[in-house]
């Protein structure tokens, strides 16, 4: 233990700022800090088992964003330290090199990183090192919103009036200096990760649709609030428009706060703009889930209800109607076009999430877990909370106070929210004379075994609605829970 366990913060010594998913320089109460601190500050990115574990479009994603924030932090005459290797034991290993006396970070809330983090930092404590950390990620921690009786929130509803009054800090202004050391530790080679190579031609394929760092997030917010914001009530559940922010991608890593959403959205709602308030919603929904994840972090690998626990599901993730529907084959073209779509933008349409999900967790009967840990894989805007939450809404299992009929037909949902087939003919190449680019992209971007061609034929259902949905309510009819 270094001096006796006693503290030896001078405010000469460096900070190091360990960044996570809070790839940003403005309204980053952690750095922020860690300039006012005084002394050199160390920014660093840590390579460690959690990040390695990601699927491939996410951990993909994530080394984009590290690259671009080193770029803003050498526009701004800092670095990016990377390291691989054990989170404690690369920080020690920081603190000896650079004389470090504080090690700043932003808060995640899953319950993986809450275990490193509270070992990191009752480790550096023992060590005579100020270890904090700081929100961020999330506008109201998960345990300051509470009910009446002191409980936690399990409907939504009731959440969004316990908190869209409340007072949310204005955002933070990037520091106009980070004070650099006079010499830098050694850093790793981002390229020498080979974070994407799981994405293999996949990356190629996605690339153009990403919108990455913070300059590009906070575009994409002023376009939204500007052209989008005020129709977007409506304009959100029609997946051929572009209808919606798109901001999910820069939020799950943290290159834009919803605090930064939040105040945009509250300056639009006093302009009289009428989708902002449904927007401030769904920022909440955010939160909501984290709030879920927080005070049950069974949401994230078991049936939230657990009464669901017996539930005749497939668990069969290497199934014919599961390979169907992973491969956007399923003979049901607003299920196959949102896939289509995940492959080659790394995102989803909304309003295509809850149809894939819907159909696979009620007419195929197919288990949520298998579809949550698909998402993991392919989503370049990957969120625990929110992915977890949203597969359990469409099966039932979750936090909806809506009962298991709610079966989603996706057929008359094409009718209703892409009449001029405008989403399906963009991403459903077969039995088309001109197939759009992006439906022929899919073909570049799905993995080779699968064998896919643009000339063969479209399918027949592998469930078919009507059969589907009889087969759901039947076994929820005739359930044993």
């Amino acid at each position: 233990m270094a001096n006796g366990g006693k503290s030896r913060v001078t405010n000469t010594l460096p900070t190091i700022m360990w960044y996570r998913r809070d790839l940003r320089m403005s309204d980053h109460a952690a750095l922020t800090a860690a300039c006012k601190r005084g002394g050199p500050v160390i920014p660093v990115f840590i390579h460690d088992k959690l990040s390695d574990s990601l699927g491939a479009a996410p951990k993909w994603r994530l080394g984009l964003g590290v690259g671009a924030l080193a770029k803003s932090l050498e526009d701004k005459g800092s670095r990016l330290i990377l390291r691989r290797g054990d989170a404690l034991e690369v920080l020690r290993e920081l603190v000896a090199e650079t004389g470090a006396g504080a090690v700043y970070w932003s808060r995640l809330y899953d319950p993986d990183s809450i275990k490193r983090d509270t070992a990191v930092k009752e480790a550096l404590k023992d060590d005579g090192i100020e270890a904090k950390s700081f929100g961020g990620h999330l506008m109201f921690e998960p345990w300051t919103v509470e009910t009446g009786t002191g409980g936690f929130y399990k409907v939504y509803t009731p959440f969004w009036n316990n908190v869209k009054s409340r007072d949310v800090p204005v955002p933070l202004s990037a520091p106009s200096d980070i004070p650099a050391p006079q010499s830098w530790p050694e850093s790793e080679m981002l390229d020498d990760w080979q974070m994407g190579a799981a994405m293999d031609r996949g990356a190629d394929v996605v690339r153009p649709f990403v919108q990455l760092g913070e300059a590009s997030a906070q575009a994409r917010l002023g376009h939204f609030m500007g052209h989008i914001v005020q129709d977007y009530k409506a304009s959100r559940d029609i997946p051929g428009a572009d209808g919606t922010s798109n901001l999910s991608e820069n939020l799950s890593l943290g290159e834009i706060t919803p605090h930064q959403c939040w105040h945009a959205g509250q300056r639009a709602r006093h302009e009289g703009k009428q989708g902002a308030e449904t927007f401030l919603k769904e920022v909440v929904w955010r939160e909501f889930a984290y709030h879920l994840m927080h005070h049950t972090p069974r949401i994230l690998t078991d049936n939230w209800r657990e009464d669901w626990d017996a539930f005749p599901w497939n668990d069969d993730a290497r199934s014919a109607e599961v390979w169907a529907w992973k491969k956007g084959r399923t003979g049901i073209p607003f299920v196959d076009a949102a896939m289509r779509e995940l492959y080659v933008t790394g995102r989803m349409h909304n309003r295509g999430r809850m149809i894939v999900a819907s159909y696979m967790t009620k007419h195929m009967m197919t288990h949520w877990r298998i579809g949550l840990d698909w998402f993991e894989h392919c989503l370049i805007d990957w969120d625990p909370a929110s992915n977890a939450m949203g597969w359990q809404w469409s099966a039932g299992s979750g936090p909806d106070a809506t009962p298991y009929f709610r079966v989603f037909n996706p057929v008359t949902q094409l009718d209703k929210f892409d009449k001029n087939r405008d989403y399906a003919g963009r991403w459903i190449a077969e039995g088309r004379a001109n197939p759009h680019k992006d439906a022929l992209a899919f073909f570049d971007a799905a993995p080779r075994h699968w064998g896919l061609s643009p000339d063969d034929p479209y399918p027949d259902p592998v469930v078919p609605v009507d059969q589907g949905r009889h087969r759901a309510l039947d076994a929820y009819e005739n359930r044993e829970f």
